[in-house]
């Protein structure tokens, strides 16, 4: 299924020919994909395309992302390829030639930017590159420093663009006429090529029609510098009078809980906050300031510090999903299914059938949309004066499973699910797992809820155990219980033994345990394949035992071990753990025994990069030289069982 609604302005460019300018009223969007020759048989082109649809892969239809500006909107697949809507394309949308893996795409006013897997970033427009401002070029390889050219999130804004790198440095390129990349712009008028903005950056915070940025570091710090004639960067009463805010200035007063988000309008800026607690699901909470009509605050005259939005729709059992901000409008999911929205109005981007602003949040239902099925697969996109809304399921397919790994980890909620036995113990289960274990209904974890809560501690780990290996010898009498809801659908099963795994492995060695410490860590052998050469021969390979192995390796700190299985899991380091030069070594013992010397970033350059911007006055040159005499010791040496 691929659903895509939208609403608003119809121009700039239109979407719909035969639609008005303003679309006040939700319409499913549908791709014109015609011959741009307007003189061939209309028909011909029809069938043709019909034809080309039929052929097209599922992942070349599922959409994975919409970014939208004023003029242009980009649609990124689930195969890494993208097309996009030019001004004046006449609804004919073009192919963006580059051949590697897009993962993410951003639109601003008069720009666009792509990021890769392989961590380029590529971008277009005005105050990018003057000689060629219609095509897309490689940003990332502009900055100075080559070691600092692995790009790991962008953002696109009005008339800039910011590149947060794998070392945890803020770039920003583009235009700077008010102050928005960090420099007095009597000083810096616009930058073609990356300048560092800010170091030790864990974040960077946005919007397509915002000149202001905010940068979170590692200590929940936040920054802001750009237009404040609105008071939209939230500095408070006393910097209320500042129209430019010209370098990087920390934001006081921030609301208690961990910052999820912020997203920029023109003239105003909304932050998503999580409670600090230790409920499994922490309650969320919106937080805006700027311009009064725009922020959902109920009251006339600009915040000049961040507020909480609260409204009678905000349920004590209701949570935030996604939410969306686009030049003066807003909106927000809830995982009761809510589609909530306020702010301007004029161009029907709302949705509502009319042009009635709403400065205050209001609900609507939107029957096009098949909420039953799963709301965490929805997600919204708002432009300048247009919105979208669209299914794009979390978990896709085995093609793209690396990436809703570290999707998974990202994002808390949808790293595990909690239940309660029948005593009030807590038992945790992998969703990723579950996705695929159990039939594909909602209800199924319901029913496991269910069981669950009638269960004993022990019971509720071999039912888990079951589910996990589909190996109903564990306790047959359990099994029988939850045999309705497993997944009697084999095709899953039969792809990963045959694409990963040998066709006779046993349903009870999918997972691999290494003990170490009398404790054990369960792999997933297909984590494994995808991260470790080593594995990957040993699973792969027609004369190698595939035994599910028991092996203990306690060479590594309980540190050292936890940053080795999350970059296992995720190709992230973990941000909590303070990084040492006695971690840095046992890491490199590591990264020989799982052999992850092919992964991309490489995980020792950024444990040496975040060595030294957790330690800057310490000399790494000695670890460095450690490092490389262990690697002359152990040349051609490889710790394997």
């Amino acid at each position: 299924m691929n659903e895509i609604i939208f609403f608003g302005q119809n121009e700039y460019p239109k979407l719909f020919k035969n639609e008005p300018d303003k679309i006040t009223k939700p319409i499913q969007f549908k791709f014109e994909n015609k011959n741009k020759n307007e003189n061939e048989n209309e028909n011909e082109n029809e069938n043709e395309n019909e034809n080309e649809n039929e052929n097209e892969n599922k992942n070349e239809k599922q959409i994975k992302q919409i970014a939208t500006g004023y003029f242009g909107t980009i649609f990124l697949f689930n195969n890494g390829k993208a097309i996009e809507y030019l001004r004046d394309s006449k609804q004919n949308p073009e192919k963006i030639q580059i051949e590697e893996n897009i993962q993410k795409a951003t639109v601003g006013f008069q720009n666009k930017a792509i990021l890769t897997k392989e961590g380029n970033a590529f971008a277009k427009g005005k105050g990018i590159n003057s000689k060629n401002p219609n095509q897309f070029t490689n940003i990332s390889s502009l900055i100075e420093d080559p070691n600092d050219r692995i790009i790991k999130d962008i953002a696109s804004a009005w008339s800039s663009i910011y590149l947060l790198t794998s070392n945890q440095n803020a770039y920003g390129i583009g235009l700077n006429e008010n102050c928005q990349l960090g420099f007095d712009f009597k000083k810096l008028k616009k930058t073609e090529k990356p300048i560092l903005m800010m170091k030790n950056v864990s974040k960077i915070f946005s919007g397509n029609s915002s000149n202001h940025v905010f940068l979170l570091n590692s200590n929940q710090e936040l920054f802001g510098c750009g237009n404040n004639e609105q008071r939209q960067l939230g500095l408070g009463e006393s910097r209320r009078k500042e129209i430019k805010i010209k370098k990087l200035t920390q934001i006081q007063n921030i609301p208690k809980g961990k910052i999820i988000d912020i997203q920029c309008g023109y003239a105003h800026s909304i932050m998503l906050i999580e409670e600090d607690d230790e409920k499994e699901n922490p309650k969320r909470k919106f937080y805006s300031c700027g311009r009064y009509f725009f922020n959902g605050l109920e009251k006339n005259g600009d915040t000049y510090e961040f507020t909480e939005i609260k409204s009678s729709l905000f349920e004590n059992d209701d949570n935030i999903l996604d939410f969306s901000v686009g030049c003066f409008h807003n909106f927000i999911l809830t995982s009761k299914g809510k589609l909530l929205r306020f702010g301007y109005n004029e161009y029907g981007q709302l949705g509502t059938g009319d042009t009635e602003n709403r400065p205050v949040p209001i609900q609507i239902e939107l029957p096009e949309l098949r909420f039953n099925e799963e709301i965490s697969n929805y997600h919204i996109s708002c432009g300048f004066h247009k919105s979208f809304i669209y299914y794009s399921p979390f978990l896709s397919s085995f093609s793209n499973l690396e990436e809703d790994l570290i999707k998974l980890f990202e994002r808390k909620e949808f790293c595990d699910i909690s239940f309660k036995t029948k005593n009030g113990e807590i038992i945790k289960a992998h969703k990723l797992i579950l996705k695929y274990r159990l039939n594909q209904n909602q209800n199924q974890i319901e029913k496991l809820q269910e069981i669950i809560s009638k269960k004993s501690i022990k019971e509720s780990n071999q039912i888990f155990e079951m589910i996990y290996s589909n190996n109903s010898k564990i306790n047959p009498n359990l099994y029988s219980e939850i045999k309705e809801i497993i997944n009697s659908n084999e095709k899953i099963e039969e792809t990963i033994k045959r694409i990963y795994l040998n066709e006779n492995e046993n349903e009870n060695e999918k997972d691999f345990i290494i003990e170490r410490k009398e404790k054990q860590y369960k792999f997933p052998k297909l984590i494994l394949i995808m991260r470790s050469e080593l594995y990957r021969g040993m699973f792969l390979s027609v004369t190698e035992d595939k035994s599910n192995k028991v092996k203990d390796y306690s060479e590594l700190s309980n540190n050292s071990f936890q940053i080795l299985e999350y970059w296992i899991y995720s190709n992230q380091i973990k941000d909590e753990i303070q990084i040492t030069q006695e971690i840095i070594d046992e890491i490199k013992i590591g990264i020989d025994y799982f052999q992850l010397n092919q992964t991309y970033p490489n995980l020792l350059d950024l444990l040496i990069n975040k060595f030294n911007i957790q330690n800057p006055k310490q000399n790494t040159n000695q670890i460095q030289i450690q490092i490389q005499n262990q690697n002359q010791k152990k040349k051609d040496k490889c710790l394997i069982f």
